[in-house]
């Protein structure tokens, strides 16, 4: 694969070793080769680098395969998770999950990222259902402002949430931006 092929979540072998696709950004500056500026996540022990790549330059992607997965808990060996057609209980550690964290509740099924028979990380939905558990109470009148307050999920997800919503109201939020996105 092309470096300027590369996007967000995939998972790639550079310097011998797994990372995942966090950020990227094509740069074409003036009378300069385009280049491409990648932020990665060593899947081994969670450290994030960056590193600037040719745009033509080659990448050698890893095998991933996904399979189905039921969240059941989490403690201090990571989280743990049910395989749907092994039924199998896989483990992933906390730098693997990175930000999924907030995003997983018990039962919740998920696909699990798997390179050689062992779990890489996971593909969480587009949006997911949490419950506030903190919040202000909201102001009378401040619908016609937009006025957003901090509010936090029971997932420990801290976010902002318009004046309407109260403590124990459930929402549903973008798991690839971590907003608000409506009541469900």
């Amino acid at each position: 694969m092309k470096a300027k092929d590369v996007r967000k979540g995939t998972v790639i072998i550079y310097k011998n070793t797994l990372h995942s696709v966090m950020d990227f950004h094509h740069h074409t500056p003036g009378n300069l080769r385009a280049m491409v500026q990648i932020k990665l996540r060593n899947l081994v022990n969670g450290t994030q680098v960056e590193h600037r790549f040719s745009s033509t330059e080659d990448i050698e992607t890893a095998d991933v395969f996904q399979q189905k997965g039921t969240f059941l808990y989490s403690d201090a060996n990571g989280f743990h998770f049910m395989n749907a057609e092994t039924f199998e209980e896989v483990t992933i550690s906390l730098e693997m999950i990175g930000d999924g964290q907030y995003y997983v509740k018990e039962g919740m099924e998920v696909q699990l990222s798997m390179h050689d028979e062992n779990p890489i990380g996971i593909q969480l939905p587009q949006t997911v259902n949490l419950t506030i558990v903190d919040t202000e109470p909201g102001i009378k009148g401040a619908t016609a402002t937009n006025s957003p307050k901090p509010a936090k999920t029971e997932t420990g997800l801290q976010l902002t949430v318009p004046q309407f919503i109260n403590v124990g109201d459930e929402i549903i939020v973008k798991t690839e931006t971590g907003e608000y996105f409506s009541r469900a």
